[in-house]
């Protein structure tokens, strides 16, 4: 009789637990294959910090950025990461979409270790390879910064080349321009290579009145899901934090996803470390003053191309806190 009811016991929590993982939201989310989003989200994974918060997390790999934020508006995904300008820009259009902090991790310009080159100015009559197109944030903000200091118009008196980031990384590399403008994971490997920081967009930030610890990358999600499922914010939020500063504690964490860095050697599984952990966001909510300064020089710079029609931060675009 006693093991009968041990064994009705049993039955009964296996039961109830599967009842209640089986409430808990799935998240779907699309992110680039091999992008270092996916440490965050397989540390999370791994250690259950989805399930801990609320959510089962579900990734799916995608070619790329664009592939992501297709599969996020058709419906196919539940969260992608992107920055909050693109947000703003389909909210002004009329999307219910939100940006929950992830990243405030920045790039900068780098030169050649021997390159003689004390600031931008003198770069003037060189190339300079830019990851992205000509409204890459970072070269915007590079290019105001230039002209507020030297009164430089960094785009007539430079050469620009653009490409994809590998390409931009080995043509840095092999010195074919007088300097680059990478992601920041990119920067990372750059600098253990041995090449060298002339500007960071972070103090370029600074210098035009901009908050460098406002937070460019972000999980961005539909409202209406956050409306489906009250504490998904929060519960992302919390898995995010608690990821980050596992990674941040537990040296045996990165070990356990070094595989997937592409780190080529220990000086950049190093820096890429420093570089994730250094893009860690505050907790609390985002200056929205301090975006909207933000927005208003993209607009300037980067045009319609950039933030289609809209020249304010629109109401509504950050949710939850940073990681």
């Amino acid at each position: 009789m006693t093991i009968r009811l041990a064994a009705a016991g049993v039955l009964a929590a296996l039961l109830l637990s599967t009842a209640a993982h089986a409430e808990e939201p799935v998240l779907k989310a699309g992110v680039q294959a091999a992008g270092t989003v996916l440490w965050e989200l397989d540390t999370i994974e791994h250690y259950g910090l989805d399930a801990r918060n609320g959510f089962d997390l579900q990734v799916e790999e995608l070619a790329g950025a664009p592939a992501a934020q297709t599969a996020f508006l058709a419906g196919e995904v539940d969260v992608i990461v992107s920055d909050w300008l693109w947000v703003a820009r389909q909210r002004a259009e009329g999307m219910d979409l939100v940006f929950l902090p992830y990243s405030k991790a920045v790039g900068g310009l780098m030169v050649p270790a021997d390159s003689p080159a004390q600031t931008l100015k003198d770069l003037a009559g060189g190339q300079i390879g830019i990851a992205g197109g000509p409204v890459d944030k970072s070269w915007l903000i590079l290019r105001a910064y230039a002209q507020q200091e030297y009164g430089m118009d960094l785009q007539a008196e430079t050469e620009q080349v653009f490409g994809a980031p590998p390409l931009i990384y080995k043509t840095a590399l092999s010195g074919d321009v007088a300097g680059a403008i990478n992601f920041w994971h990119f920067q990372a490997k750059m600098e253990a290579a041995g090449m060298r920081e002339l500007v960071s967009v972070s103090d370029a930030a600074q210098a035009l009145g901009l908050d460098p610890d406002t937070p460019l990358l972000g999980y961005v999600l539909h409202e209406s899901t956050l409306a489906e499922h009250p504490g998904l914010a929060g519960g992302l939020a919390a898995a995010s934090r608690e990821a980050k500063a596992m990674l941040a504690s537990d040296d045996s964490a990165w070990e356990r996803i070094r595989p997937i860095m592409n780190a080529g050697s220990d000086e950049e599984f190093a820096a890429l470390k420093a570089g994730f952990l250094a893009g860690t966001p505050a907790e609390g909510p985002v200056d929205e003053a301090a975006a909207d300064r933000m927005l208003r020089l993209m607009a300037e710079l980067g045009g319609e191309e950039l933030v289609g029609s809209v020249t304010s931060l629109p109401e509504g675009v950050f949710v939850g806190a940073g990681g």
